[in-house]
């Protein structure tokens, strides 16, 4: 690998980083001035955005013929997302979560890994599949955001006679015009820095002997969920911590339905699906969207020991793909050691969690009951 190369790999990571961070803001801007809560802007807008490196790179590594490239940065995002953007996020300062997140998001979020999987079975996700997300994609922004304004209005309408409104200052078409510049800014920057990852991610896979499954599930997957970190990450310090689940929770809902969706239809033949991905990587992917749920719902609150939790796992989880990808006489001893004492006393630590939360929850329900 020459050094333009690498200097090229490494101003790919801040394109995307600067270029996710036009993206959001003029989004965000765009987002809130029609009236959608925090939580929503979130789950689409911020989602969107924070997704849009991982559009870019999926697509031009399926055209490029690195398919192992694309579905790996999509799959390792959607681990990343959970494991490290809300460990780091929840390490910060416990996350305090949404209901709403609990009852809808998250277990769309499992459902669409579920998806992923029985729709790879086959080897590939084709055109129709592809379709049938974008579709999925579009659906769920139309209903979040009617919700959302419905919820809004009602409020207002509920408060309008107790509050002295104030009228909302009007945008000049100017603001609106730089925050456009800013979204096609985003986007340019996207495309370029998703380019310069591509050359520079393909040309390590080549050094060091490494499949491009492994470096998309690690090295460019860590490098579009940047924008999801710093996003979720500052989101935490300052206290909208709506913004900072949601974000994580839409960028793996848009991850699928729109990156997977997207590619599917414009790749030539669609997304070939590896064996490896199908008996390891995506039910990886389908268990830690399944181990957020009892966490969730645990007070409604993602406490720092289980943002912790959630980041010694994701150590685990890059270590174990460092040792296939090396073939290490480690990896035995490394899987057993997980399969009979990490992974079973969390499950434990999760069932008492889980049992404790719906001993509570069902205690005012049973008083009133009695009165």
């Amino acid at each position: 690998m020459d050094t333009l190369t690498l200097v090229l790999f490494i101003l790919g990571f801040f394109l995307l980083i600067g270029g996710a961070e036009l993206l959001v803001r003029g989004a965000s801007s765009l987002a809130l001035a029609v009236g959608i809560s925090p939580l929503v802007v979130g789950l689409t807008v911020v989602a969107y955005g924070t997704s849009a490196p991982e559009l870019a790179v999926t697509i031009n590594a399926s055209f490029a013929g690195e398919a192992d490239l694309a579905l790996g940065n999509v799959v390792g995002s959607n681990i990343s997302n959970i494991l490290l953007v809300l460990g780091l996020s929840a390490a910060v300062a416990s996350l305090v979560v949404n209901q709403q997140l609990v009852r809808l998001e998250v277990p769309l979020m499992i459902g669409l890994a579920v998806l992923v999987f029985l729709m790879g079975l086959d080897g590939k996700i084709g055109q129709i599949d592809g379709a049938i997300f974008v579709l999925g994609a579009i659906s769920y922004t139309v209903f979040v955001i009617r919700k959302s304004r419905k919820e809004t209005k009602a409020i207002e309408a509920q408060y309008a006679e107790a509050v002295d409104k104030k009228p909302k200052p009007k945008k000049s078409p100017l603001q609106f015009l730089l925050q456009v510049g800013f979204i096609l800014a985003g986007l340019a920057l996207l495309v370029a820095g998703a380019d310069w990852l591509i050359g520079g991610a393909t040309a390590i896979a080549e050094i060091f002997g490494v499949s491009q499954l492994v470096i998309g599930l690690t090295i460019v997957a860590v490098g579009t969920s940047l924008p999801e970190i710093a996003t979720s990450v500052i989101a935490s310090f300052k206290g909208q911590r709506d913004i900072a689940v949601g974000n994580a929770i839409g960028s793996n809902i848009f991850n699928i339905l729109l990156v997977l969706g997207v590619t599917a239809l414009v790749a030539p033949g669609g997304i070939p699906i590896p064996r490896t991905a199908i008996t390891f990587d995506i039910p990886v992917m389908i268990a830690v969207s399944v181990a957020a749920l009892p966490i969730f719902f645990t007070d409604y609150r993602i406490d720092r020991w289980e943002g912790f939790l959630f980041l010694g796992y994701y150590l685990a989880y890059t270590a174990y793909l460092y040792l296939r990808a090396t073939d290490s006489s480690a990896l035995d001893e490394f899987g057993w050691a997980m399969i009979l004492f990490v992974i079973p006393l969390t499950i434990i630590t999760l069932i008492i969690l889980t049992v404790k939360a719906a001993r509570k929850n069902g205690r005012p329900q049973t008083i009133l009951a009695d009165q």
